[in-house]
């Protein structure tokens, strides 16, 4: 139980929830999960740095970088709480349509190779 409540909590905060629905569409570094995000590094590393410790998220080097990514056992409980419970409630977002934007336009411009 304590788990499943640790889970829940660091979910509970929206820049940390808009990060596990990036990171479960693309793994992404810091440097992309900012200009997505348009927040400060230190604020996203901060809640990265949370989600890492909570086990919802893992880094891994390629070289120069650090990526974020879910981890497979993650994704697969994530995935299936997302599609049936919150698909329509965030279907409706601003903050999330835009993010989806802005992701498609850091994939697009090649943000991490630009920094």
């Amino acid at each position: 139980m304590k788990d499943a409540v640790r889970i829940f909590k660091t979910l509970s905060d929206s820049t940390r929830l808009r990060i596990i629905l990036l990171l479960l569409r693309q793994e992404l570094c810091v440097c992309e999960l900012t200009f997505i995000l348009d927040q400060g590094q230190s604020r996203v590393s901060h809640h990265l740095r949370i989600l890492r410790d909570s086990g919802l998220v893992e880094d891994v080097r390629e070289g120069k970088w650090i990526i974020y990514r879910i981890p497979g056992k993650v994704r697969r409980s994530l995935e299936p709480l997302f599609e049936e419970f919150l698909t329509e409630k965030l279907k409706s977002s601003r903050e999330l349509r835009q993010d989806s934007g802005r992701l498609g336009v850091c994939l697009k411009e090649e943000i991490r190779k630009k920094r």
